[in-house]
């Protein structure tokens, strides 16, 4: 559904030793999905998908240090980012199309905020 967050995922400097937090704190449990940066897993809690896991080289911005970053859906990514553009904000990853996701952008808003936008190519259910 548009403008609503719809994907959340961990950037980890150790993304195994974060799998195995996530599934003792909370009983997830991981499926691995292929990505051309490197390894990644889907996170499951109770088989409903709730986000995923990867190592920094995954990440939607650069770090040193482990963050969860989010997704927020929109309509139509390409028009969204260009609009967000003229509001102010700066692109940090243009749209690109993820093979059996969607189409994704990372944009900094005006205040900084780095944010994804998705548009996805199932739109999850409301």
């Amino acid at each position: 559904m548009h403008g609503t967050f719809v994907w959340n995922e961990l950037a980890s400097t150790d993304a195994e030793a974060a799998k195995r937090f996530y599934a003792e704190a909370l009983g997830w449990s991981f499926e691995e999905f292929t990505i051309p940066s490197g390894p990644y897993w889907v996170a499951k809690s109770g088989g409903r998908v709730v986000g995923g896991i990867g190592g920094l080289e995954t990440g939607a911005i650069p770090s040193e240090t482990s963050y969860w970053f989010s997704f927020i859906e929109v309509d139509d990514v390409d028009a969204r980012v260009e609009r967000a553009v003229a509001l102010g904000a700066t692109v940090v990853q243009p749209p690109v199309d993820v093979p059996n996701v969607g189409r994704v952008a990372v944009l900094r808003d005006p205040t900084g905020a780095a944010i994804g936008w998705m548009t996805s190519a199932t739109v999850p259910a409301t």
